[in-house]
């Protein structure tokens, strides 16, 4: 006896009185429960039409592969197979647990060692004070102080209106005719430049797995909001929580330099490679340059305070020479990276919402930013004016990156990522990774425009193609940090790795071809 649905011989075997068919009692329950009807005859059958059956007990035959002793060998293999595979993978994060327990106890042998020579300076510090206290009489009141700077502007240095605000120079003709230069010579060599040969292929980008895990940041308050690679001297530059920038040299796996003096988090951090400057923005409403030194260490020479609210991004332009902050207070900064003075302020009178995110064109005469309202909008440099503006999006604009081919935006929000055409003004193509609840925090072109890689719940990289072909994912990495929040995703010179940060971990963690480590690849 066999059943009318499945064809097996039933376990409970029910009869129809009306149909007179042989069911297996659940699946003939089921059925008449989601549509009332026999599931054969399609007539009208109830509970009450089904009469249970008395047989001996059926038994399942064997399967196939286990009726004979090869088959059993082959099945004991698979499981043997597996069991390997399941111990190889617990061994890999056994490995990875030890390298981050080592680097925890390295650091905080360190962190022991600094202690107990600060405890030092201090009680040797207080002793030298107290003697000064008891030999130098105090300077008299009425003596002028003398002003002290430290690389910070005070209100007196600007101009101010009759409405309060300060006076900006403005952008010079001067400055204007040397952009235009340097957007003519970058526009006709991106014309003539092809892949590089050195470019990782895309069967490796398909190996690429987590190769190292490093402890940048505070365990008290960890978190990286963004990152920034040198491209010269790989090395890695980050943005914490703990209101610090670490730049980080990924060849000998060190940290270089701890750059402090930010209140609170670093929100965005970028290199100047021409000049060994470097570039940070905070939610303190503080923008800060640092001069590189011989020791490897960056001294600090401005300190920017020309923001009413959060800094959220700095973008550096190609000649090097300039570069404009993004803020929450609705407007954005262009600066001489010099003498950090601010030519201009520019904001959007018809809106209310603030900037989240902004990066310059590869040519330099269009600025992309992103704003807290899903909007994107595209500035002309040169007249400081919106001269486009991109809407589509969901929640506050994320990131926005620019296609070394300088015909694609990509952008990303809480809705996923969409991909801009530059010359028609229009979408083209949208992606939506995650669910409603997991934003795209991060979204990144490599240099050579060839890959774009997407950061959320996890990092996916695709092959870039054109505005009619399908772009092809490549590759997805996990969140190994397991906060299911990446907050940045950086490829490294011709894409041989990537460098990816994440909310509630303070470990910078390096993904490349498997089968390699961080010192082969330097």
């Amino acid at each position: 006896m066999l059943c009318a649905i499945s064809g097996e011989v039933p376990e409970e075997p029910v009869v129809s009185k009306k149909s007179g068919l042989l069911f297996e009692r659940r699946l003939v329950e089921r059925h008449i429960l989601d549509s009332g009807k026999c599931p054969v005859t399609g007539e009208a059958l109830a509970m009450d039409d089904i009469v249970p059956v008395k047989t001996n007990k059926a038994v399942k035959p064997r399967p196939l592969q286990a009726a004979s002793i090869p088959g059993l060998l082959g099945i004991f293999q698979n499981e043997w197979d597996a069991l390997m595979l399941s111990n190889f993978a617990l061994e890999q994060q056994l490995h990875t647990a030890r390298q981050e327990l080592s680097h925890a106890l390295y650091q905080h042998d360190a962190a022991c060692r600094v202690i107990a020579r600060l405890k030092k300076e201090r009680d040797e510090a207080r002793t030298l004070l107290s003697e000064a206290e008891r030999k130098i009489p105090l300077l008299s009141a009425s003596e002028p102080s003398a002003a002290v700077t430290n690389g910070k502007r005070s209100v007196e240095d600007y101009d101010v209106g009759p409405d309060g605000k300060r006076i900006r120079p403005g952008i010079t003709n001067d400055i204007i005719e040397e952009l235009s230069s340097c957007n003519t010579l970058l526009s006709a060599q991106r014309k003539k430049r092809q892949v590089p040969p050195t470019l990782t292929p895309l069967e490796t980008l398909e190996s690429f797995t987590q190769l190292s895990s490093h402890p940048l940041h505070k365990t008290s308050k960890p978190g990286i909001l963004s990152a920034d690679i040198h491209p010269s001297k790989d090395i890695i530059a980050t943005g914490g929580v703990d209101a610090t920038a670490v730049l980080f040299d990924r060849g000998s796996g060190e940290i270089l330099c701890t750059l402090t003096g930010h209140s609170k988090r670093v929100t965005s951090v970028k290199f100047v490679p021409q000049d060994e400057l470097f570039v940070t923005g905070s939610a303190d409403k503080t923008i800060r340059l640092w001069q590189g030194a011989d020791d490897g260490n960056y001294n600090c020479l401005h300190v920017l305070k020309d923001h009413t609210a959060e800094v959220q991004a700095v973008t550096v332009h190609a000649t090097h020479k300039y570069f404009v902050s993004a803020s929450l207070d609705n407007t954005w900064c262009f600066y001489d990276l010099a003498s950090g003075l601010c030519h201009a302020q520019v904001g959007d009178p018809s809106a209310n919402e603030g900037f989240t995110s902004a990066s310059f064109h590869p040519d330099g005469l269009i600025l992309g930013t992103g704003t807290s309202e899903a909007a994107v909008k595209i500035w002309d440099v040169k007249s400081q004016s919106n001269v486009a503006t991109f809407d589509g999006h969901l929640g506050p604009v994320t990131a926005v990156s620019f296609s070394e081919n300088g015909y694609f935006l990509a952008t990303a929000a809480s809705d996923g990522a969409k991909l801009w055409d530059l010359r028609k003004l229009r979408n083209f193509r949208s992606f939506a990774p995650y669910d409603s609840d997991t934003p795209t925090n991060a979204v990144e072109f490599d240099f050579s425009g060839s890959y774009l890689a997407l950061a959320g719940s996890d990092i996916r990289v695709y092959q870039v193609a054109n505005v009619k072909v399908e772009w092809n994912s490549i590759k997805t990495l996990p969140d190994l940090s397991g906060s299911g929040k990446i907050t940045c995703v950086k490829f490294g010179p011709d894409s041989k790795y990537l460098a990816v940060g994440s909310m509630e971990d303070r470990h910078l963690r390096i993904f490349g071809p498997a089968g390699k480590d961080d010192s082969e690849e330097a």
